[in-house]
């Protein structure tokens, strides 16, 4: 297994080789959707054949409605953006909710912190709109799900303790479970691919289950070979 630094350069090389040869977010209108060359990126970063085969579903069925798109593997801990044609954006790391499981939980976005139990800090899957906006604190995050306060945003070390850094730094996804449901990925990920791909446009968040099936939650996926 690469150390944390290789695990880091692998994607940063594929983004800057392959995705960004030229800057994808002002040359939309030219480029042609290729779900083979989408598929042999996602081989080459060695992406969990959930991640593809969803891929490849969004792609063929047209499911992003012409909008940028995430793709989040649970298990692998890992995040994947595409352009509104499926041109392979980046691909990071992330910190994920403490809790396994597939299920939100109602009106958690309403409850201090302090009263959500450890069980209840699941990262829920299924497909989401999603749009920048700003938290109470003023910081740009992307909302996933507004009513569960579900969203991505760049890793912030507000507990010393938790070593969320440290996490995101490691080749290992089993310590990567440690946030409230919300999906961290690291500043330089955010600034340069999240954050260019969202700016004037909403698009469609994925997050695979990790206890559930592909089936179960995105309805219409068998039908895709």
């Amino acid at each position: 297994m690469p150390t944390a630094p290789q695990r880091w350069n692998v994607q940063v090389t594929c983004l800057l080789g392959v995705a960004l040869a030229l800057p994808a977010w002002q040359a939309e209108a030219q480029i042609t959707l290729d779900v083979a060359s989408t598929k042999a990126v996602l081989v080459r970063l060695r992406a969990s054949a959930s991640a593809q085969d969803l891929t490849q579903w969004v792609m063929h069925s047209a499911d992003h409605q012409g909008l940028p798109f995430v793709v989040i593997d649970k298990r692998d801990a890992r995040v994947f953006v595409f352009s509104p044609v499926g041109r392979f954006l980046g691909a990071s790391p992330a910190l994920l909710g403490l809790a396994i499981g597939d299920e939100g939980v109602a009106g958690l976005g309403e409850r201090p912190l302090a009263q959500i139990s450890p069980e209840e800090r699941t990262t829920p899957a299924g497909r989401y709109l999603a749009a920048l906006d700003r938290n109470l604190s003023g910081q740009t995050i992307l909302w996933v799900d507004y009513s569960q306060s579900i969203s991505m945003h760049p890793v912030r070390s507000v507990n010393p303790a938790e070593q969320r850094l440290q996490r995101l730094a490691s080749p290992s996804v089993q310590d990567n479970r440690i946030s409230y449901g919300c999906i961290n990925v690291p500043v330089l990920f955010w600034q340069s691919v999240v954050l260019p791909t969202f700016r004037e446009t909403q698009g469609i968040v994925y997050v695979l289950p990790e206890k559930r099936s592909l089936e179960s939650v995105f309805a219409g996926i068998k039908t895709q070979k």
